[in-house]
Formats: structure tokens, sequence, C-alpha cells
């Protein structure tokens, strides 16, 4: 795997990870950063098979895929997010707490994702939607393969739910954020927030990571208890604190393409998710056995007074949703995680 290995969260679920599923089946798996020429390049001479992960097209990236066709290699384009699209930018809402140059910055890029996708072979990516928003831009077979809960998370929210202790006394509700733009997302069902809130005393709301308090609505700022973005140890344990997670999505192209990762992380610490429709969190989320699914035009407010009314069984959707995250959306090499035509095009 050459890739680019800059976002923390990407670099853990789309290279590091795979290590643990190729290991399965004895696959030698190894990854670089494309930059990092030396290692980029012996790797290419000792592979059977390369995979090039979120990169665009420029000297350095074309020069690599030179090389892995000089060596007659079979490539795969593997990206979790539509970078290549112009019209899923265009409708993503949360492009709208981004500065105007920073947008820019987006659309003029896309075509160059889109460049060096279709130089290759074979696509992978990460979500259903991003399945179908991805064939309609290449002409490439687009094959599934979920971000999962690898050795490493089950280890690390197990950890975390044990230091976290007995919870308190108050129902906490928590939102994680993990980039710049998700109050767009919050804003969404910011008014059932503030009902849910207003109804007892003893509610409060947990924001973790980047957001900008200023744009929530006056009245919940009180009521809002904020941790800034961390390394993912504390992130866990700050998310072991919690009752229940929400994790709502203004509705748009580009997050219909969206993973399940923040329902892995709350799950990995025993905490049940309340989700939306929109992306590919409502497939990993069981209405009523791992959290709540809010159906387009439903309820969040009803969907969190459920939980917060019997916290005894909010516990047990949490731990259940713990145990499926260890027999379901662990490390596996076939579905739901992975299509069987990915493992077939190594072993070819």
């Amino acid at each position: 795997m050459i890739g680019d290995l800059n976002l923390p969260q990407c670099r853990k679920y789309r290279v590091e990870q795979p290590a643990e599923l190729w290991e399965r089946i004895g696959v030698r798996y190894e990854y670089s950063h494309y930059e990092d020429l030396p290692r980029a390049t012996a790797l290419l001479q000792e592979a059977s098979h390369v995979m090039l992960y979120r990169l665009a097209n420029t000297p350095v990236t074309s020069m690599l895929l030179y090389e892995a066709r000089r060596l007659r290699l079979p490539v795969l384009y593997d990206l979790d997010d539509p970078l290549f699209s112009v019209s899923a930018y265009g409708t993503y809402q949360n492009m709208d707490a981004l500065p105007l140059a920073q947008k820019q910055h987006f659309l003029r890029e896309a075509p160059r994702y889109l460049d060096v996708m279709n130089a290759a072979d074979l696509i992978s990516v990460s979500t259903p939607g991003m399945v179908a928003h991805t064939g309609l831009y290449s002409p490439r077979s687009v094959l599934l393969r979920r971000n999962f809960a690898d050795s490493a998370t089950l280890q690390a929210g197990a950890a975390a739910r044990a230091k976290s202790g007995t919870r308190s006394e108050a129902f906490r509700l928590g939102f994680a954020s993990g980039s710049m733009g998700h109050e767009v997302d919050f804003a969404t069902i910011a008014e059932d927030v503030i009902t849910f809130l207003d109804a007892a005393e003893n509610r409060q709301l947990v924001i973790l990571g980047h957001f900008d308090k200023k744009l929530l609505p006056e009245a919940l700022r009180p009521r809002v208890e904020m941790h800034p973005f961390t390394d993912y140890a504390a992130y866990l344990e700050t998310l072991a604190s919690l009752d229940a997670a929400v994790m709502p999505l203004a509705e748009d192209a580009f997050n219909r393409c969206k993973s399940a990762v923040r329902v892995i992380d709350a799950a990995a610490v025993g905490v049940p998710s309340v989700v939306g429709a929109v992306s590919d969190m409502a497939h990993q989320v069981e209405a009523g056995q791992t959290g709540q699914v809010v159906p387009k035009g439903g309820s969040w407010l009803a969907a969190l007074e459920s939980l917060a009314a019997d916290r005894a069984q909010c516990r047990i959707l949490g731990l259940t949703a713990r145990e499926q995250l260890e027999t379901r959306w662990s490390a596996r090499c076939d579905l739901p995680v992975m299509d069987p035509a990915l493992l077939e095009w190594v072993k070819a």
C-alpha cells in the first residue's frame, strides 16, 4: 500500500488496519507514505500487487504508477471519501463552515484524484454509498471494503471502558467531531437536543473534537461540556463516560458515502449510538438492539427519550453493540467487511 498517511483516522482505518486482514490469510502486507520514495520504490520491487490510497495526480504519484506498470503489477485504488466528485462537493453542506479558498481548493483537486483512480485496474471503497457514487465516475469495477474494529481498537476500547468506572447520575449525551464543519450536521438535530436537555435537569451534552461553540444555539451553550480534539486513547476515555452518542448527518451526496467509524468507536467502549438514515451508519446499528436509527423525517427527540427512560436497557444496548463489534464488525475477509472479490484479486 502506497498512500497519503497524513490524516490519523484515515491512516488507521484504510492503511494500518488491512494488515490484520491480510495476515489472517498469510498475505504479507506493507505500506509507505507516497513521498517516502526510497521505501515506496523498494516495496514495489518485491510486491505482487500494489494498492494506492487517497492519491491525487502529482509528478510523484505518476512516477510511482509508472514504476508499478513497468513491473507489471496489478494496481488497486482505495478511497473512503468522494474526493474525486465535484457533484458531491457541490451538495456537501459541511463546506459552508469552511473558508471559500478551502472550498475552491477541494473542487480544483477533485479531477486529480479521479485521474489516479481511473489509471488503476480496480477500486475499493468504504461504504455501499461510495460504491454507487464511484460507479458514476469510473468504468472500473468497484468493490466494498468497510472500515472495521481491529484488535488494537477492541483492546483500546476495553481499556477505556475499564478506566471510566461508574456512570454519573447525569445522562450524558455525546457528539463527536473528527474534522471541521460538523456544526452543520449537529444543527439538523439541535432543536430536538435542546428539548431533550430541557426535559430534565440531570441531562448533559458532551461535544468531543472540532467544534465552534459559538455556532451552537445560545440556549444550549451553558449545558455543554467541551473536549478538544485529542489522541485516540483520550478520545475513547471520554466516549466511555457517555450514556449514548448521537451521529446526525445532513442529507447530501457526500454524506451518503460516509462510513460508520464513529459507531465503531462508540461500540468499542460499550456506548449505543443514535444515527440517522444517511450514510453507512444505519447499516451498522440495529434499532432497539445496539442503538437507535432515526428514519428520514423521524424524531430524534423520541429516540433520545427512549434511551433516557430506561438507563439499564440503554447500557444493555451498549454492551450488545460491543459484542456485535467483536463478532460481526471485526477483521474478516468476507462480507459485511470485505467483498470476497477483493480476496480473489490478491490471490490471482
